[in-house]
């Protein structure tokens, strides 16, 4: 390539001098955070010096200038690639998403108050039919292995102390609880789409089997062992799916909203920074929901009395209700989006 060496110094100068000025600004103030503007002419300012620092080597050889860009595409390379250690700054940022999380809970209450109601239903529906009707058992239960005696699987449990079933392999199991509800998570948030028909379906049958299984137990004289079962994760749990559906109930709202002047995508845009906080949050939770069922709810008296488990439970539910609805400030002081969830 046979270029133009002083016309070219003279037009590529001015942007390795804002490139520079950059870079002179950026390493005095570590913390500063710049725009999406100013990291697009960033990102472009380094790709042009690249560019002409090749241009330079290629052809006619500057030993000054070729220096001299092969400095300043270094410095730009190690800001734009480097890790920097935690700032103060950053402390902060870090603890604003932990915020954002229970503020989009509490914008859409609404939503979650649907969800609990559809699932409360489910169980009244099931533990009902299992009161009027044992014989619903078999077609109520999730898993054949249910469908026997609680008092049975009670003393199969606690007889089983010395030996660990999950012996080696909480891990796995921790790992299946963690992606399979996640999943199910994210399944509940897409079938918002359905007008929140697909989730309210999907919501009412968890609540289905959470009732059928609670009042199995419950007729059969095992409350405290139910207790100690589900409630160290399952206070976890339980509010996780709740949070995930009420994200369906969200995007369904933003889907039929009355608000016919906004677009549906721009209804979606607004509403999709809090489904995206909503869905990270639950599966965040059931991350620990995962930890806990398989290194701490599968065992049981005389391993792990059943007290134990069920006050770790009842503080669980508390810091999680603390969490919810008193992190992350008033609204009014961190601003955010409106729920667009259908009002009845």
């Amino acid at each position: 390539m046979i270029i133009d060496l002083p016309r070219f110094l003279i037009e590529e100068r001015k942007y390795w001098s804002e490139l520079e000025k950059q870079l002179d600004h950026v390493e005095r103030e570590p913390a500063l955070r710049l725009t999406l503007e100013e990291v697009q002419r960033f990102h472009y300012l380094y790709q042009r010096a690249c560019a002409d620092l090749v241009k330079i080597q290629t052809s006619a050889y500057e030993p000054g200038v070729c220096r001299y860009l092969e400095s300043l595409v270094a410095r730009a390379y190690s800001e734009i690639y480097e890790t920097r250690k935690t700032q103060p700054g950053r402390k902060i940022q870090v603890l604003a998403v932990v915020g954002a999380f229970p503020r989009a809970f509490r914008r859409h209450l609404g939503a979650f108050g649907l969800a609990a109601l559809l699932t409360g239903a489910g169980v009244v529906f099931a533990a009902s039919a299992l009161y009027l009707d044992e014989e619903a058992k078999a077609v109520l239960m999730p898993f054949p292995q249910l469908t026997g005696s609680p008092k049975e699987r009670v003393r199969q449990e606690e007889e089983g102390k010395e030996s660990d079933r999950l012996a080696g392999n909480q891990a796995s199991f921790s790992a299946f609880l963690m992606t399979h509800n996640i999943k199910v998570s994210v399944f509940a948030l897409s079938l918002g789409v359905t007008a929140g028909i697909g989730t309210g379906i999907l919501v009412f049958y968890n609540g289905a089997i959470l009732g059928a299984v609670a009042a199995d137990y419950i007729l059969a004289g095992e409350g405290v062992f139910l207790m100690g079962w589900l409630l160290p994760h399952g206070v976890i749990e339980i509010p996780a799916a709740l949070i995930a559906a009420q994200a369906g109930f969200v995007l369904a709202g933003a889907w039929l909203s009355g608000n016919r002047r906004k677009s549906l995508v721009g209804r979606l845009r607004e509403v999709s920074p809090d489904l995206v906080i909503l869905i990270f949050g639950a599966a965040a939770l059931l991350v620990w929901a995962g930890i806990v069922e398989a290194f701490f709810s599968q065992y049981h008296e005389p391993r792990l009395p059943y007290w134990v488990k069920i006050a770790f439970g009842c503080v669980e539910m508390m810091l999680l209700a603390f969490y919810l609805f008193v992190v992350g400030g008033s609204e009014e002081d961190q601003g955010g989006v409106k729920s667009t969830e259908p009002r009845t």
